[in-house]
């Protein structure tokens, strides 16, 4: 059978030793590389902001866990991104798209919302407004899975397969900066603000998300600087026959064919294949809506959560994101996305053995450094790998299809954290989100023996399973 090019290129790569790794690092000075780092950081800024620097926040103001948890149900809006996804792959806005071309202009729209939605919430006391509070955060979410849509869809078009992994690496860099920031910084912006840490003030939390807001300029601005893909726009109607004929030709174009096509492409594979989407992703969403009321509840300041997910958090997430898109160019995606599942699992059992310890600022360091670390090796080598699996032709809709079955089983699970953890007790929790891994590797190597013995057809622009060389 005939090499892909992304697989000849990995090939290479695992072929002529020191050089050919120099060439594989090469591929993070190229222009739309660099670019993908900041609209990264773009799209990763808002999620903390609406999941765990809120939930520390709440917990500060006196919500109770159980809340706490069903609160966090506000990030479902990036589970169900794919109803408004069609809209955002083919419907032009006003003005706008003439201007900056269809990507752009829904870029910069949704950041610019996500940006007023974080000054809402940074006006709006919990513990006295938390509808109101909620509503913001929601409005927020909702932007934010738009922006991710629209983002997704650029980054897919903006350079070859081969490039893919290099491009996910970067992206992953700037997000889990852009999560650093939003959560270690926000955190440190309060604590500097705060009087005292024995008892709850709404003002340093203003000022935090107020920060967090005006730190969206750095998507604004790469937006308006950055290139349109030399991708064609499909018209928003058919020009032939009648209103309703043209409107049902765009709504099977833009909503059914997306869909098909996967399944076309992939058969009786494309259930295996959204098993583990659906998965992945598992073990440690869960332990993400608990992890900041850990802290809080284990005795530890803002000041302290801060620094060391600033100092030591920031260093391992850069870590795992740069080790995680050389390994997936290097030994294929699905072996680096298997290494990834396992440490996600296996790191979450840190903090449960921290629970026991209470408050141990030396072992949160190395729990919170390991638990980066892998994160970054996971998220750089499965964005590769839903990358891989997506149509250009569809890409916005298919990859939002994607990104939203990986977050819509873990995000509801994660919704009931905060009873988990009355009910069980944080060490418990902590060994029950590890177990919640061990299926994922189960699926990971199916994936990989259902490949090697029927590779899927590659369609227009999507190479199967995941390419690079798996």
């Amino acid at each position: 059978m005939t090499a892909t090019p992304a697989s000849t290129d990995a090939e290479r790569v695992r072929a002529r030793g020191p050089r050919a790794w120099l060439r594989a690092l090469a591929v993070y000075r190229e222009p739309p590389v660099v670019r993908m780092l900041f609209l990264g950081f773009s799209a990763g800024l808002p999620l903390l902001l609406v999941f765990g620097t809120l939930s520390f926040w709440l917990r500060e103001a006196g919500v109770d866990r159980t809340t706490i948890g069903f609160v966090s149900w506000v990030a479902l809006a990036y589970a169900f991104k794919w109803a408004w996804a069609p809209l955002v792959d083919r419907l032009p806005l006003p003005w706008l798209t003439a201007r900056l071309g269809r990507r752009r202009s829904w870029l910069l729209v949704s950041q610019l919302v996500v940006a007023a939605g974080l000054v809402g919430m940074a006006l709006t006391d919990p513990a006295l407004q938390l509808r109101a509070l909620v509503l913001f955060a929601l409005l927020t979410a909702f932007a934010s899975a738009t922006q991710d849509i629209a983002l997704d869809a650029y980054r897919i078009e903006s350079a070859a397969m081969e490039k893919q992994a290099a491009l996910a690496a970067a992206y992953q860099t700037g997000y889990r900066l852009a999560m650093i920031w939003a959560g270690a910084g926000a955190l440190a912006i309060a604590a500097r603000f705060d009087p005292s840490e024995a008892e709850y003030h709404f003002a340093p939390w203003t000022i935090a998300y107020l920060a967090m807001a005006a730190s969206m300029v750095v998507g604004i601005v790469t937006t308006l600087l950055a290139p349109e893909p030399a991708v064609g726009d499909a018209p928003l109607l058919p020009r032939e026959g009648g209103a309703l004929h043209r409107l049902g030709a765009w709504l099977h174009d833009a909503v059914v064919s997306p869909f098909a096509d996967f399944v076309r492409r992939y058969r009786w594979h494309a259930v295996l294949l959204l098993a583990l989407i659906a998965s992945y992703r598992m073990s440690d969403v869960v332990m993400g809506v608990m992890a900041n009321p850990f802290y809080r509840d284990m005795g530890f300041s803002k000041d302290e959560v801060a620094a060391v997910s600033k100092v030591y958090g920031v260093v391992m997430t850069l870590a795992g994101a740069f080790v995680g898109g050389v390994l997936s160019l290097r030994f294929g995606v699905l072996r680096t996305l298997f290494a990834g599942a396992l440490l996600s699992a296996a790191t979450n059992l840190l903090f449960a053995w921290l629970a026991v310890r209470g408050h141990d600022l030396t072992f949160l360091v190395f729990a919170v450094s390991a638990d980066n670390l892998s994160a970054g090796i996971a998220s750089s080598a499965f964005v590769a790998y839903l990358s891989g699996l997506t149509n250009v032709a569809y890409s916005a809709t298919q990859y939002a299809l994607f990104s939203s079955v990986m977050l819509l089983l873990p995000k509801y699970i994660a919704g009931w954290s905060g009873w988990a953890v009355d009910a069980f007790g944080y060490v418990n929790f902590f060994i029950g989100t590890a177990v919640l891994g061990v299926p994922v590797l189960l699926l990971v190597w199916l994936a990989s023996q259902a490949q090697r013995a029927t590779p899927p057809a590659t369609a227009s622009g999507a190479e199967g399973y995941g390419s690079p060389s798996q």
